[in-house]
C-alpha cells in the first residue's frame, strides 16, 4: 500500500506542475500536452508513452484499493467488538481515509470521462486541453466536483505520506517532526496547486 501510494504521489506532483501551465496560456498547456505524446520518440510511436504509463497507474490504483480493503478487514477481525469507551485519538484525516479513498476513486472515473475521453465535457475539443479545462470548470458542477475531490486528496496525502514513512521504516523519533512537516507541506502544496486552476477559471482569471 505504501509503495503504490508513493508511486501515485509522484504522479500527482508531476500532474499538478503540468496543470499550472494553464496560467501561461493555451499555447503553453496545449504544447505541454503534445510533448507528453512525443516522449520516447523515435523509439516509441506518437502517444505510446502515455499508453505505457496508464497501465502502471491503473495497477497502482487497484493495488492501493485492494490493500486498503485487506487492511480494513484485518482491523475488523483483530477487534470484532467495539471498545466500551470511545475516545477520538486520531486526526480528522485518519478517520476519513476510507471515505476519502472512495471519493477519490469515484473522482478518477469522473476526471477520465471529463478531460480524457471528453464524454461528459459540455464543450470538448479533441486536442485542445486548455479549452477543455476551461469548459469543464466553467460549470458549477465541474468546478465543484473537482474542488471537493482536491480537498479530500489533501487529507489523504497528509495522512498517507506519514503512514507510508512508518510502513517503510523511514521514521524515527528524530525524524518525526520533519516528516510530519513534510506531510503537511506536501498536502498543502498539492491541494493549493490543484485548486488554483478551477478557482482561477471560475473567477474569470483563466478563460
Amino acid at each position: 500500500m505504501a509503495v503504490s501510494g508513493l508511486l501515485m504521489l509522484a504522479y500527482l506532483v508531476a500532474h499538478m506542475l503540468g496543470n499550472l501551465k494553464v496560467f501561461f496560456g493555451p499555447d503553453d498547456l496545449n504544447g505541454y500536452a503534445h510533448w507528453l505524446r512525443t516522449i520516447g520518440q523515435p523509439v516509441l510511436h506518437h502517444g505510446w508513452f502515455l499508453w505505457l504509463a496508464r497501465p502502471v497507474l491503473l495497477a497502482a490504483v487497484v493495488t492501493h484499493g485492494v490493500a486498503a480493503y485487506q487492511l480494513s478487514r484485518r482491523d475488523l477481525k483483530a477487534r470484532p467488538q467495539q471498545y466500551v469507551h470511545r475516545r477520538r485519538q486520531s486526526t480528522y484525516a485518519t478517520r476519513t481515509m476510507r471515505w476519502g479513498g472512495v471519493i477519490l476513486g469515484l473522482f478518477v472515473v469522473w476526471h477520465i470521462l471529463d478531460l480524457t475521453t471528453l464524454t461528459v465535457n459540455p464543450a470538448a475539443e479533441e486536442g485542445h486541453p486548455y479549452q477543455n479545462i476551461v469548459a469543464s470548470f466553467s460549470t458549477w458542477y465541474g468546478g465543484g466536483i473537482y474542488c471537493v475531490a482536491m480537498l479530500a486528496l489533501g487529507l489523504h496525502v497528509r495522512h498517507g505520506f506519514w503512514s507510508a514513512a512508518q510502513t517503510l521504516g523511514v521514521n524515527n523519533p528524530r525524524r518525526d517532526r520533519a516528516l510530519k512537516a513534510a506531510a503537511n507541506g506536501l498536502a498543502l502544496l498539492l491541494t493549493a496547486g490543484f485548486l488554483s486552476v478551477p478557482v482561477a477559471v471560475m473567477a474569470g482569471l483563466v478563460r
